[in-house]
């Protein structure tokens, strides 16, 4: 993953978290119910995020989106036996402390820095931390994520779902392979949700732009982009790794999915990024 500075919590989370925040305050109806986006923030960001009036709109859309399908997909883990739910990257992800199922585990996996940062806001908020959550503090380039969740109790044998938001685009190909096929090693019936971006080539000329001044955004927040994917290379590389049921939604279908007939204009920019459930 990527590596932050000693000390310093990642400036996306929080730019992330405050666009969830604001889908709670400006979009009727919601596509994704968060109760707590707004108290994890703090004072200073949420006022921030009213006084913005949600920022972009279609970023907003797919923030939202994909936290929806996420715990859509986990839902469907649960049913079929999962027993653990591991948030890699986790930032201000508020869902432990919303879980409504008392069987399962939550494993929020983050750079040391960022979830200190983030024991903090939960703190100052007066969320309480359950007993089912277990923090994974981890710097990626000195530990693996299967020695990490190990040692935090983690169960190799258990059906387990993933959640893998807002990463790919910072992780070098065989970082990001590697994480996939530690997932693609676990029991039938476990899965990940991630999002990914295409490769630049593939856009329009808008759509580049569109990409391009993302891309600069958080370049400028010290978190710069990765190379991109080709989601036929990606299908190839998911089963390699023991992935056998594979969906893979783009624009289009995700506005199809979670925006068809709004009329507010909420919906997915074209080109922005595709979402993936992948089930071993």
């Amino acid at each position: 993953m990527f590596k932050h500075p000693e000390s310093v919590p990642s400036l996306t989370a929080q730019r992330v978290a405050m666009r969830r925040a604001a889908h709670q305050l400006f979009d009727n109806p919601r596509v994704f119910e968060d109760p707590l986006a707004m108290a994890i923030l703090g004072e200073e960001p949420a006022a921030k995020v009213k006084s913005e009036t949600g920022g972009s709109v279609h970023i907003r859309a797919f923030m939202a989106a994909r936290s929806r399908y996420a715990e859509d997909e986990l839902t469907a883990a649960i049913a079929r036996g999962a027993t653990q739910y591991i948030v890699l990257g986790a930032g201000l992800d508020t869902y432990a402390y919303r879980n409504a199922h008392s069987r399962l585990r939550v494993f929020e996996v983050d750079h040391p820095a960022t979830q200190a940062w983030k024991r903090k806001q939960l703190d100052d908020a007066g969320i309480a931390i359950p007993s089912s959550l277990t923090f994974v503090p981890t710097d990626f380039e000195e530990q693996s994520l299967r020695s990490a969740l190990e040692n935090s109790g983690f169960q190799i044998d258990e059906i387990s779902f993933f959640s893998w938001l807002g990463v790919t685009p910072y992780l070098t190909a065989q970082a990001a392979l590697a994480t996939l096929a530690f997932i693609g090693s676990l029991p039938a019936g476990s899965g990940v949700v991630f999002d990914y971006a295409v490769e630049r080539s593939s856009l329009d000329p808008v759509e580049q732009m569109a990409m391009d001044a993302l891309a600069s955004r958080v370049a400028k927040a010290g978190e710069p982009f990765r190379p991109f994917l080709d989601p036929r290379a990606l299908n190839r590389m998911l089963r390699a790794a023991g992935f056998h049921k594979i969906e893979d939604l783009g624009p289009v279908e995700i506005d199809e999915r979670y925006f068809a007939g709004r009329a507010d204009g909420l919906r997915v920019s074209a080109g922005l990024a595709h979402l993936v459930n992948a089930r071993v």
